[in-house]
């Protein structure tokens, strides 16, 4: 069996996901404001089906979008973590860091703070030579995280397979950290 890893830090814990949690995973989903640079609203069950994937990959690597649960208020906030994309990328075979979080939880450095552990796991216990991100080119506080993380732009925007061909934000911005540059600039 796989060891499911959990992480910590100073206010968040990073889980595998409970039942609990796919309620307000779906009122996330559903919020047009946290889906606004993402291809579409999902609906309850779209939102179960999405959880019930990122639960499967957990379960086979022992890591991947981790639940975010805010210590103190033991309360789910989104996911943070990592993914192995399955679809066509100009960086594939890759690993990408990512995140979701409900609205009510932004601006609190709570993105960053599960992505730097989630960056040193993949550093340090996965041993990877290097991370990715992306997002739309018009979201700015996504990118924002990027830089915080000291992610570089690698100035090589790309049309996302998976945002139909109709959407707004098909155009994608890619960032890239190296272990190298990690353990350079990391506090840990």
């Amino acid at each position: 069996m796989t060891e499911i890893f959990k992480l910590k830090t100073e206010r968040l814990l990073l889980r595998q996901w409970q039942t609990d949690d796919l309620e307000h995973f779906a009122q996330l989903n559903a919020d047009p404001e946290v889906m606004q640079y993402l291809p579409a609203i999902l609906d309850k069950k779209q939102s179960d089906m999405l959880a019930e994937k990122i639960v499967e990959r957990i379960h086979d690597n022992g890591w991947g979008f981790w639940a975010v649960e805010i210590i103190k208020q033991k309360s789910f906030a989104g996911f943070v973590g990592l993914n192995r994309p399955t679809y066509a990328l100009p960086v594939n075979p890759c690993v990408e860091i990512g995140w979701r979080l409900a609205r009510q939880h932004w601006g609190k450095g709570y993105a960053t703070e599960a992505a730097r552990a989630s960056m040193d796991f993949a550093f340090k216990q996965l041993d990877l030579d290097n991370l990715y991100a992306f997002t739309s080119i018009h979201n700015n506080k996504s990118s924002a995280v990027m830089q915080r993380l000291n992610m570089t732009n690698q100035n090589t925007n790309f049309i996302h397979p998976m945002v139909p061909e109709e959407g707004l934000y098909k155009e994608h911005v890619l960032y890239k950290i190296s272990k190298q540059h990690w353990l350079k600039s990391s506090n840990f």
